[in-house]
């Protein structure tokens, strides 16, 4: 979801990569270079490689496809926990699309900075997403984390809930944590964001 990166070929390069992009299944909520779906595209493996050397980030040319199809697997991994979260206002807004999105790679959130002091893991990327639930702004905080690799595949976890930002954002957590609450304890899962 890096919409105007370039799609030449690095000066570092040594061979070809794709420039063919894929779409996503995410809403776009604004118009920028839409496409006829008006949803995002993710980048192409060029472009992809481009943003990591811009960034000065290991960029393994022969992998690059592979680290495009991750990246694209956690964003619509991401999304899709943003949509239970926004389950919770189906009444006011049965389709919220996404805005911008901002990556926030060397600054932790307050539950990422917790997490680092009690247990020493802390994530290898954050984006703050900006969603458009029909005419309201929210703002969604996601940690990106490696998990134990598991039959020598990785693993992630993503950690995405709503800001603070507000009040309702607020609520929303602390009903979240309820209902957790009474799954773990009571069994009871008829309340739970799905």
């Amino acid at each position: 979801m890096m919409p105007n990166l370039t799609q030449n070929m690095h000066a570092d390069q040594t061979e070809s990569l794709s420039t063919e992009r894929e779409l996503s299944s995410i809403p776009r909520a604004t118009g920028g270079d839409a496409n006829s779906e008006n949803v995002w595209e993710y980048p192409s493996p060029q472009q992809f490689y481009n943003a990591l050397a811009r960034k000065n980030m290991a960029a393994p040319e022969e992998y690059m496809d592979v680290m495009v199809d991750i990246h694209n697997f956690l964003n619509e991994g991401a999304w899709n926990e943003v949509l239970k979260w926004e389950s919770r206002h189906r009444d006011t807004c049965m389709k919220p699309k996404l805005l911008r999105l901002q990556g926030r790679p060397n600054d932790l959130s307050p539950l990422a900075r917790i997490s680092g002091w009690l247990h020493g893991v802390r994530p290898f990327d954050r984006h703050d997403w900006y969603v458009d639930r029909c005419g309201k702004q929210v703002r969604y905080v996601i940690d990106y984390y490696e998990g134990n690799p598991v039959d020598d595949m990785p693993v992630f976890n993503l950690v995405v809930r709503p800001a603070v930002d507000d009040f309702g954002s607020l609520t929303d957590r602390a009903k979240q944590l309820w209902d957790d609450a009474k799954v773990k304890y009571f069994g009871d899962n008829k309340d739970q964001k799905s």
